[in-house]
C-alpha cells in the first residue's frame, strides 16, 4: 500500500455557511496528515468562494465552480482534478470530530480497503428536530442506519461520509446519474469489480440534516423509489427488508380499520412499537421533546420510504416503465 495522500471531496449547492462550519472543524483535525480539500460549487446561486477565502491560510483548498448536475456528478468532478491517492467524500452539511482523520489512517493502515464508509451522529449544539431526525435515520429499530453488516466486505457506504481509493474510483468510473441512490449504486458496481469495503464504526461524522417535516419527508420518498431501480440494475441485492416500511404503513392503515370493528390486537403492536422507540429515543437523548419528535420521525420515514417503495415497485416490475423516463427528477446529467 502507497502513503495515503487524503483529498476530501465535498459538493455543495447554495450553502456557504455549511461550508464555513465544516471548514472551521477541519482546522481542528487533530495528527500530521498531508491532505487536500476539493470544494465543488454545483451551480450554486450562493456561492462559497468568499468563505473559502477565510481560511485559505489555514488550509490546502481547491475550489471549482460547475454547472449544476447534481452531487454524483460533482463527486466525480472533483475526483478527477484531486492531487490525492484517496478520496474522503463528505456531505457540506457534516462537521468533522477531532480524531477523524486519525482513525481513518489508522483502520486503512491496519486493514487496507479501497473503499469505506463511516457512521453519522447528531452534535450537542444540533436542534431537537434535528437530533430527533438523526434517531429515526440511525436506529436499528427502524430502516435508517448503516447498511450491511459491520464485518462484511461488502459494506455500503453513503456518500456523506464515504472513502474510495484513486484507483477504485478510476476502475469504476465514479457516481452515477441518479440521485439519492449513488452511493449504494457505486458500492455494488466496486463489488462487481471485486474490491473491498468496510465499515469503521469509529470513523463517525456529526452529520446536521437542516431539513424541516417536509423536506424531511421528500428525502425518504426518494429513498424509497430509487431502491426498486437499484434492485433492478443490481438483482443480487435485492432483499426482502426493503419492503418493510410498506409493510409497516399498510398494517396500520389495516389496524386502524379494524380497531372501528373492535378488533384492537393490531393495534396494539404498533402502540407497544411506539413505546419502545420513545424509551429508546429518551434513554439516548434524555430529552421528552426529542423522544417525542423521534416517534413521529419514525412514522415519516417509514410511510415515507414504503410508499415511494410501493410506487416505483409497481412502476418498474408491473408496468415496466423506464426509471429515467417514469421518474425524471431522480436523474441528472452529467457534465466534463
Amino acid at each position: 500500500m502507497n502513503t495515503l495522500y487524503f483529498s476530501f471531496i465535498i459538493p455543495v449547492y447554495n450553502r456557504p455557511d455549511e461550508i464555513h462550519e465544516l471548514l472551521e472543524s477541519f482546522t481542528k483535525l487533530e495528527g500530521d496528515f498531508d491532505f487536500n480539500i476539493c470544494i465543488v460549487e454545483d451551480g450554486s446561486s450562493i456561492p462559497s468562494d468568499k468563505v473559502i477565502e477565510c481560511f485559505a491560510d489555514q488550509l490546502e483548498i481547491s475550489y471549482y465552480f460547475k454547472e449544476n448536475s447534481g452531487p454524483g456528478d460533482s463527486r466525480n468532478y472533483g475526483m478527477k482534478r484531486a492531487e490525492g491517492n484517496y478520496f474522503i467524500i463528505l456531505d457540506s452539511d457534516v462537521l468533522l470530530p477531532e480524531n477523524y482523520l486519525q482513525v481513518v489512517s489508522k483502520s486503512l493502515t491496519d486493514t487496507y480497503t479501497d473503499c469505506y464508509g463511516g457512521p453519522d451522529a447528531a452534535h450537542p449544539s444540533f436542534s431537537k428536530l434535528q437530533k430527533a431526525i438523526n434517531f429515526a435515520m440511525t436506529s436499528f429499530i427502524t430502516t435508517g442506519g448503516i447498511r450491511g453488516g459491520k464485518d462484511s466486505d461488502n459494506f455500503q457506504p453513503r456518500s456523506f461520509n464515504m472513502g474510495i481509493s484513486k484507483k477504485a474510483f478510476e476502475a469504476s468510473g465514479g457516481f452515477g446519474t441518479i440521485h439519492p441512490g449513488e452511493d449504494p449504486d457505486l458500492s455494488l458496481r466496486l463489488l462487481k469489480l471485486g474490491y473491498k469495503s468496510k465499515l469503521i464504526k469509529d470513523a463517525y461524522v456529526y452529520h446536521k440534516r437542516r431539513i424541516s417535516w417536509s423536506k424531511f419527508y421528500q428525502q425518504v420518498h426518494k429513498f424509497g423509489m430509487v431502491r426498486p431501480i437499484l434492485n433492478a440494475w443490481h438483482p443480487e441485492s435485492e432483499r426482502f427488508i426493503f419492503w418493510l416500511p410498506t409493510f409497516f404503513s399498510l398494517g396500520l392503515v389495516i389496524s386502524l380499520v379494524l380497531f372501528l370493528f373492535q378488533i384492537k390486537w393490531l393495534l396494539y403492536i404498533y402502540i407497544i412499537y411506539m413505546a419502545v422507540a420513545f424509551l429508546l429515543a429518551f434513554i439516548n437523548s434524555k430529552n421528552l421533546i426529542i423522544a417525542v419528535l423521534a416517534v413521529i420521525a419514525i412514522f415519516v420515514q417509514f410511510f415515507g420510504y414504503g410508499y415511494g417503495f410501493l410506487k416505483s415497485t409497481l412502476s418498474i416490475k408491473l408496468l415496466k416503465e423506464n426509471p429515467e423516463k417514469r421518474f425524471p427528477k431522480l436523474f441528472f446529467k452529467h457534465v466534463q
